[in-house]
């Protein structure tokens, strides 16, 4: 009797059947497949990604088991775990799908190493996004810096690739190794327990989410700015975790709306370009893009940082997206953009704090998204919004919570002010009980803020 000889498919943030690459790479093998999930350490995501990541292996382990196979899990170094994995279960190949994380980039290269060492195949595929980052240049050659013209080249060059359909069935290995046990796992943040409400990580929940876009998108450039309304997709948390391919989305928005597909499809590109810059320069999540900006004053201030985080900075917009980011692990984009500015510019807060809060307390949090963002806002990164660009919370709020609802649904305190007073109730010369007065003058913030950039100009 032949022996067996398993293939070990490594998922990462890949967490789903359809459209998987490396899954439908080992599955074509007709070789029995052994998928894993490889925890590195028990605190390397944030608490929020963490409450994800458990919910979406829960559910992918749902849908393995009606494959008739199941998803083995283990702890600690993959360079360390696969080798070890690979010999327990006599395997002699190995399938993933590429990340492009500067730390995870190391890891891959140290597994296939160890790997080769002992002849099991690499079967690498590509990750989950529309582009190579090696392979998209300027005309001079070199990495882009510049949206625009990146979304031109890459728009006009990309075709989705052919669909690789789940699997009907998966063989399995004639005998399974251990698995750790997802419950011992799931430590969920302490803010978490009302995530539930809110999400359904996994890839019927994704595919939920593309069927609500597909009915409602030609409503999004005039919606997705909108806070009070449900203008977005709220794709973002089963991207990061890869529950759902981006050329899936691409492929079904374009079929069914052509032209009009284009304002999301760029969305899309945005987080492209993101991870393009990511790659090219490995210490954007810590170091700013435009190095004069390594000289910018900024203050030290953790009692404003804290009003911050709590949302009782006294800014009712601001307060709002803060306290809706700690009770279901996400903020509207637009007000993403505002609370950023408010902490980098008016407060004179690092960027890098903030970055770190929303790294552990978002459930879409991506490594290459939230550290481009968050220099876009402070002006220090590519393509960054000018520094002289300076949101105004309240005419933000006025402008895109008009009628103040989101600001009633997360601000209660605020509930019964009227539209005119609930943007900026001091302004009406209202004082709301249990709700602070504004930490600081915007307009005296904005002025400096502008001379802090006028020193390291």
């Amino acid at each position: 009797m032949e022996p067996d000889r398993p293939i070990l498919l490594w998922l990462r943030r890949d967490l789903r059947l359809q459209d998987n690459p490396a899954l439908a790479a080992a599955v074509a093998t007709g070789r029995s497949v052994i998928p894993v999930f490889i925890r590195p350490g028990k605190h390397e995501i944030g608490g929020a990604s963490t409450w994800w990541r458990d919910q979406s292996l829960a559910a992918l382990a749902r849908d393995l088991k009606a494959k008739g196979s199941r998803l083995i899990l283990r702890t600690g170094p993959a360079e360390k775990v696969l080798p070890a994995l690979a010999a327990e279960t006599a395997a002699t190949a190995l399938a993933f799908n590429q990340t492009l994380e500067p730390g995870q980039i190391a890891t891959d290269q140290a597994v296939m190493r160890v790997l080769g060492a002992h002849r099991v195949e690499i079967i690498e595929r590509r990750g989950n996004r529309l582009h190579d980052p090696w392979l998209v240049k300027t005309k001079a050659g070199g990495p882009f810096k510049v949206f625009t013209p990146f979304w031109r080249t890459l728009s006009a060059d990309y075709r989705p690739p052919a669909r690789h359909n789940a699997p009907k069935a998966i063989h399995v290995p004639k005998r399974w190794p251990k698995s750790e046990y997802l419950a011992d796992w799931q430590v969920t943040a302490k803010w978490a327990s009302g995530f539930g409400e809110e999400w359904t990580p996994g890839e019927a929940g994704a595919a939920a989410r593309l069927n609500r876009l597909l009915r409602t998108a030609k409503d999004y450039p005039a919606e997705r700015n909108r806070p009070d309304h449900e203008g977005t997709s709220r794709l973002s948390p089963h991207l990061a975790w890869g529950e759902i391919s981006v050329h899936e989305i691409w492929r079904r928005l374009d079929k069914k709306l052509g032209k009009d597909a284009l304002p999301f499809l760029r969305q899309l590109g945005w987080r492209d370009f993101n991870s393009h810059l990511l790659y090219h320069f490995p210490k954007l999540p810590t170091e700013p893009w435009s190095a004069k900006f390594a000289r910018f004053p900024f203050q030290r201030d953790a009692k404003g940082l804290r009003a911050w985080q709590r949302g009782l900075t006294g800014y009712p917009i601001v307060d709002a997206g803060m306290r809706q980011l700690w009770t279901t692990g996400w903020m509207h984009n637009r007000v993403r953009m505002i609370v950023a500015s408010f902490l980098v510019k008016d407060q004179l807060i690092d960027w890098r704090k903030g970055e770190a809060w929303f790294r552990d307390t978002l459930v879409d949090a991506d490594l290459a998204q939230n550290a481009a963002n968050w220099q876009w806002v402070a002006g220090s990164g590519a393509d960054a919004a000018p520094y002289f660009r300076v949101f105004n919370p309240i005419g933000q709020s006025r402008r895109f919570d008009p009628d103040g609802a989101y600001i009633r649904r997360w601000v209660p305190e605020l509930a019964t002010l009227d539209g005119r007073a609930i943007h900026a109730p001091w302004e009406a010369d209202v004082t709301v009980k249990g709700y602070p007065a504004p930490i600081l003058d915007h307009a005296e913030a904005r002025e400096r803020a502008l001379a802090a950039y006028e020193k390291i100009k």
